[in-house]
């Protein structure tokens, strides 16, 4: 499904606000893994989920690549497939929502796997509150993140600092969101950042001026993410594979 509606988010209230603490969320974090293999992991944790297994937070990086949502357009990658290989990044088809966008070292990307129904939400409320995590998390490092009309994701400046795709299957949800911490940005100069052609992609480090600890994003994401979406995890500290 495509997500590049834009849904006011505004009055939102999360069904899962009027409840109390008590879904445990899981939290993996295993460093830098191929798109594929994430891909992989993603479908086994839906199907586990599914099954009436814990919600999943996957926190991790991928080697460099290019994907393109289930209805993403290919004019949006100002570069061959063969050259962007040759620059040492895979291109992938997803079947997530949305265009092209880039992953790669110093990007977190957060596939979130719940089951809607027992959450209580819809998929408009669902990417609300992916968005206002991400908010909240840019909120902790100082920066003040922010919606747009242009599209789905967070900005801060005018410049987008992350991206969200998500698709849901079954009332599960697979995918999730991308932001940029030190992440090198001329790789979104190969194309057409979320279709959109005159957005500037930002990150974390640019837009604060300073670099930030991966690990210590890590932990602001599982914190935002637990009190949005009202979970608990056990004492979280993000170490990397």
């Amino acid at each position: 499904m495509s997500l590049r509606l834009v849904v006011s988010c505004g009055q939102t209230a999360l069904a899962a606000k009027e409840r109390t603490l008590g879904t445990h969320l899981s939290v993996l974090c295993p460093g830098t893994v191929p798109y594929g293999e994430a891909y992989g992991l993603q479908q086994r944790t839906a199907d586990a989920v599914r099954a009436g297994g814990e919600p999943t937070l996957i926190l991790l990086e991928h080697p460099p690549t290019y994907t393109l949502g289930a209805r993403g357009d290919e004019r949006h990658l100002l570069a061959s497939s063969q050259r962007l290989v040759q620059l040492g990044a895979e291109v992938v088809r997803s079947d997530r929502g949305g265009d092209v966008t880039f992953h790669g070292p110093g990007q977190i990307v957060g596939y979130a796997i719940v089951d809607l129904r027992r959450l209580g939400i819809g998929v408009s409320d669902y990417v609300c509150g992916l968005e206002q995590v991400l908010i909240d998390v840019l909120e902790r490092f100082g920066m003040a993140g922010e919606r747009s009309r242009q599209g789905r994701g967070v900005w801060v400046g005018g410049a987008k600092v992350a991206a969200l795709g998500v698709r849901v299957s079954r009332g599960v949800t697979t995918h999730g969101f991308a932001l940029n911490v030190d992440t090198d940005l001329s790789w979104f100069d190969h194309i057409v950042p979320c279709g959109l052609s005159d957005v500037r992609t930002t990150s974390m480090a640019v837009a604060g001026g300073r670099s930030f600890e991966l690990n210590a994003v890590y932990d602001a994401i599982v914190a935002a993410f637990c009190s949005h979406f009202q979970m608990e995890t056990p004492e979280f500290e993000a170490v990397l594979a």
